[in-house]
């Protein structure tokens, strides 16, 4: 682009300014201009093509689906980045958390909401926002030349007229000045009669609300004999039930005396079967004891055998070599009646085997006998008597910590009871009023206490489940599912059921029905005003920058205008008479 091009840009850009400017001195009328950027829209890209947008149910991007002229389309496209925003259907909006996770688009659309996805600069985390779609109002219009010649006709026509009125306006300025005055005093005149009139129709209405309550307590007189009746009827009822339940109690307390008794046999029994364990533990360790006596008394006794033994074979010997027997001869009766110091020797011969084949094997018989207690060392008996009192010791401590945990258990029963069981009647509470609400509303939603285990105390919450149209069931309310002016309906009304079960002195809500569309935030502040105008609630301030027209007000509100900005009059320059004035005017 040259010096020339750039120069006669600029004076037409100067001129539409300066005839806008006009426009918006002369006829108060708000006229907005803008400049197209200098590149073609053609060469704005989306940032990803849109087959790769399909399997999530788009079907193109916002600049395909509509025509405008080149400079329109380059602004939207440098400003609004209609290029880059994606159009879906049904599809997208049952899957739009995965949507918002995976496809990394800044802004998208569907058939009822528009999605804003933004990056947190904390945490790096998506934040998605989403708001209805309203019907178009804009662009539907076409412009008739003819029409608008017309209307230009009119409207110089009507300036001639302005400007004659205007002289006239100056004239009757003067003559106001001088009826001012006289309205004034009928002003006073008329106040202090509608003053009067007012304090006859308080008294006229209170009067007549008193003839009304008269008539009404009239028609609603108790008759007492239906009601003696009645009464006598709910105690016999309750007398049989009461009969009832001491015949289950008497019962119950048979059944547990039967319990215990079986239970104070099964003690006892137990009491007589450790009796007797101990008894025999403390045999046993006498009989081990008693054991390792005899088996150092056969030790003794084995060793004095050997030495006996080998004694005997000597003697022997010599007796058989004294007598000149062979080995193969018997002994000689005659022998056998010698003096008496020989006696007692061939006595005890009498009890032992003849043959030393026959006193080999009764030794072998008597080795084996002893052989069978040589598996019980001392050690052996000291270990199984150690392992015995470490099992008994166990057994008490087992004992004792089922008895410890069973004593826990049942604390933290008690204490999950008296914890549980009132938040549970809070939160049913609270589901009332939030379900009440929400009926005024003609949709439907719950309030409940949810966790996945019982248990796990920590996890314990807060579960809203609501629903706007009759076509769907109810959803927990999430940041995907409900568009912004639901969740903030939502929100509106789980705060007002729980300002009902806690006392204050006031409540602030500030700008609740920001992002609402006209039918919820009619329905909401209708039930504000409900709430706010009881008996028995706590002061509200309700902060808004803007309110619907034919809303429902209640006498014991009161409406504060605050006006701010940068063509609003200085406080030291009111008038507060002239202001005084117009209001009466107002009024009457």
């Amino acid at each position: 682009m040259n010096k020339l091009q750039i120069n006669e840009k600029w004076k037409i850009s100067h001129i539409l300014t300066l005839s806008l400017k006009g426009v918006r001195d002369n006829q108060k009328l708000k006229v907005n201009a803008v400049c197209a950027p200098d590149g073609p829209h053609n060469e704005s890209k989306p940032s990803k093509p849109i087959e790769e947008l399909h399997r999530y149910g788009f079907f193109s991007y916002m600049r395909e689906l509509f025509d405008a002229p080149s400079p329109v389309m380059s602004y939207l496209c440098s400003h609004y980045h209609v290029h880059d925003v994606a159009v879906g259907n049904e599809k997208t909006k049952n899957m739009i958390e995965r949507v918002i996770k995976e496809a990394k688009l800044r802004q998208l659309y569907t058939a009822e909401e528009r999605y804003m996805v933004k990056i947190s600069p904390y945490t790096n985390e998506s934040i998605s926002s989403n708001t209805s779609l309203r019907p178009a109002q804009y662009l539907t219009v076409t412009v008739d030349a003819d029409k608008r010649k017309q209307l230009e006709n009119q409207m110089n026509e009507v300036n001639r007229q302005l400007h004659t009125l205007d002289s006239l306006k100056a004239g009757l300025m003067e003559k106001q000045k001088h009826l001012e005055h006289r309205d004034n005093e009928l002003r006073q005149q008329k106040k202090e009669l509608l003053d009067k009139k007012n304090k006859r129709k308080q008294l006229e209405s209170k009067i007549s609300m008193k003839y009304d309550s008269l008539r009404q307590m009239e028609q609603d007189a108790i008759n007492l004999e239906e009601e003696t009746e009645k009464a006598s009827g709910k105690i016999k009822q309750i007398n049989t039930e009461k009969v009832k339940l001491v015949a289950e109690f008497m019962q119950l307390i048979k059944t547990c005396m039967i319990l215990n008794e079986q239970k104070t046999a099964l003690v006892l029994q137990n009491t007589t079967a450790a009796f007797h364990k101990n008894r025999m533990e403390a045999e046993s360790r006498a009989a081990v004891v008693q054991m390792r006596a005899v088996e150092n008394q056969l030790t003794e006794l084995e060793e004095k055998k050997s030495v006996l033994l080998e004694r005997c074979k000597e003697l022997m010997q010599k007796a058989m070599q004294a007598c000149n027997l062979h080995p193969d001869q018997r002994i000689p009766e005659e022998l056998s009646n010698k003096p008496d110091a020989i006696v007692p020797f061939f006595q005890a011969l009498k009890g032992l085997p003849d043959t030393l084949d026959e006193i080999d094997a009764l030794l072998n018989e008597e080795k084996s006998r002893a052989s069978c207690f040589t598996g019980l060392s001392p050690s052996v008996v000291d270990e199984c008597k150690k392992r015995k009192e470490e099992i008994a010791q166990m057994t008490l401590e087992l004992e004792q910590g089922k008895k410890e945990l069973d004593n826990y258990r049942q604390n933290i029963s008690q204490v999950k009871e008296r914890w549980l069981n009132p938040l549970k009647e809070l939160v049913e509470q609270i589901n009332e009023r939030f379900s009440s609400f929400f009926s005024s509303m003609q949709c439907a939603g719950e309030v409940d206490l949810h966790t996945e285990n019982e248990e796990e105390y920590d996890k314990y919450g807060i579960r809203i489940r609501v629903k706007f149209r009759s076509s769907t069931q109810l959803h927990e309310l999430t940041q995907h599912h409900q568009s912004g002016g639901e969740k903030s309906v939502s929100t509106m009304l789980y705060l007002m059921a729980l300002q009902e079960l806690n006392k204050c002195p006031f409540r602030v809500v500030d700008e609740i029905n920001q992002g609402m569309d006209p039918v919820n935030e009619r329905r909401v502040f209708d039930v504000v005003v409900k709430t706010a105008c009881k008996e028995s609630t706590s002061q509200y301030f309700f902060i808004t920058p803007k309110l619907l027209q034919d809303l429902t007000y209640d006498k014991k509100m009161t409406v504060l205008l605050v006006c701010n900005g940068s063509s609003m009059l200085e406080s030291r320059k009111w008038n507060l008479a002239s202001f005084h004035r117009r209001r009466q005017r107002f009024q009457s």
